[in-house]
């Protein structure tokens, strides 16, 4: 064992398993160690993995060999006392899988050893205490996931110190499969939330469309999110990623009684609820904001701009934020004008088209506010950015994400969809804001003037978001 060197991290052939020298303080006594220090080691690059458990495993007699077990937890392994022969094998799906790694750790150098990277050792010296941490606690469900790799599978290579005829094993331990026939180590699940919406139903449809494994779609009938009593039915622990397409948007009915007491349930309470446990199961947040979380004075807005909401649902969606802001892992995607499959601004439009120009229908024209300004955003822009951002482990934080191209009036895309449904743009009439208010027949929350938002952060990530009126056209054929 080495004494007084200096704390270091080395990096290993497998994505993720990091090796560290520990110092090691020792006098006439014997020694002291800080075997784990958050702040130091993830300064150096160890994830904040939020160990909840700590196990230690003694080995009464030197040949000892425990493995090879992938479990669905990360581990940070030192030695107490004694002395190992480690050996990792990949066991994650990807290019990496069957990858292997040996070293020695004794009391001056430890391991972090991802999920689903097989683990396994062999005790060196009689009396060696093998410690770890571990950010899930055991349950039967994460028991199901476990797969394993045979310790004497030729194809791995490994050569162990002490031959293993030589050694103590458990009789599992020895009929482990082959690398060959072991079961790769499955993701961690991803929960979507409001999965009968817009948004999630093109979620939906962009995980079919992509072959994507490991989903959980579910609406309010299995998962009330705004609930806390229906926590408790889920193991988190299994979860890696939880997208939040569910809210309440009704923006009009949110100034009633009622409207209110349910935009406040599903915009902000589930959110908040859905923060907190993502932060305590180290899971990644997705959530979905909106441009109504500003006042609409200023004619471009980006991600940092101050909250200003004008109306109930605005407030709703900016206290969702700022609960959701307060998980570590988070993407909070901005949007405005969302159109998806089902119930929408376009569609409405397209109806009232199509009734226009029906000879037998007396409508004869339609009014449309002129002076509120913005882009549309497309609920298939939408899911594939979510992707983007995910799959390229893009910085946590909020990105604005609407459709490219010009800012428009809801009067000029109302213009648009009547000649592109039936060459009858014509029987569009333009209102101003106050003169809708005038003639509206129940509550009206206000609306931003401005609601274009700068696409420049998500861009960067290497996202570039489809021109809407691109999109539109798509979806009115």
């Amino acid at each position: 064992m080495e004494f007084e060197k200096d704390l270091k991290v080395t990096e290993t052939n497998i994505p993720g398993l990091l090796v560290f020298d520990l110092p090691v303080h020792g006098d006439n006594r014997g020694w002291f160690k800080e075997n784990w220090q958050r702040a130091k080691m993830t300064a150096l690059g160890l994830p904040d993995f939020g160990p909840v458990q700590n196990n230690i495993s003694f080995n009464a007699k030197r040949g000892v060999t425990r493995g090879i077990h992938a479990e669905p937890w990360d581990k940070y392994i030192s030695v107490a006392t004694g002395e190992i022969f480690g050996a990792w094998v990949d066991l994650r799906p990807g290019d990496s899988f069957g990858q292997v790694y040996t070293t020695r750790l004794d009391p001056s150098r430890a391991i972090f050893v991802p999920r689903g990277v097989g683990n396994s050792f062999q005790a060196l010296v009689d009396g060696t205490a093998y410690t770890y941490l571990v950010n899930a606690h055991w349950s039967l469900e994460q028991k199901k996931t476990y797969t394993f790799v045979n310790l004497a599978d030729p194809d791995l290579h490994i050569e162990w110190p002490i031959p293993l005829e030589e050694c103590e094993l458990s009789e599992a331990d020895r009929h482990h499969p082959m690398l060959r026939d072991a079961k790769p180590m499955a993701p961690r699940r991803t929960m979507v939330t409001g999965c009968n919406g817009q948004l999630g139903r093109a979620i939906r449809a962009y995980v079919e469309g992509h072959g994507l494994r490991g989903f959980e779609f579910n609406d309010i009938d299995t998962f009330d999110f705004s609930d806390p009593e229906q926590y408790a039915k889920f193991d988190w622990s299994l979860y890696g990623t939880v997208i939040n397409a569910g809210a309440y948007t009704a923006v009009d009915r949110a100034e009633t009684p009622e409207g209110r007491v349910a935009a406040w349930k599903a915009n902000a309470q589930g959110p908040a609820l859905l923060a907190r446990v993502a932060a305590e199961h180290n899971i990644t947040l997705v959530h979905v904001s909106s441009d109504y979380v500003f006042d609409g004075t200023r004619e471009l807005h980006d991600e940092s701009e101050p909250f200003a909401p004008l109306g109930v649902y605005g407030q709703t969606k900016a206290a969702g934020d700022i609960a959701v802001a307060g998980c570590p892992r988070h993407y909070i995607l901005r949007s405005s004008w969302v159109i998806g499959e089902g119930h929408n601004f376009v569609r409405t439009m397209k109806g009232l088209s199509d009734r226009v120009a029906d000879p037998d229908d007396r409508l004869s024209q339609v009014t449309v506010v002129d002076d509120q300004y913005g882009r549309l955003t497309f609920t298939t822009d939408m899911a594939a950015a979510i992707f983007h951002l995910l799959d390229a482990d893009a910085p946590y934080g909020t990105y604005d994400l609407t459709g490219s191209g010009r800012v428009a009036s809801w009067y000029e895309i109302a213009r648009t969809v009547f000649d592109l449904a039936n060459g009858n743009g014509d029987r569009v009439r333009p209102v101003t804001t106050g003169e809708y208010y005038a003639n509206a027949t129940g509550p009206v929350s206000p609306r931003p003037v401005h609601s274009a938002l700068d696409l420049t952060k998500i861009e960067a990530t290497g996202y570039q978001p489809t021109d809407w009126e691109e999109s539109l056209k798509a979806y009115l054929q």
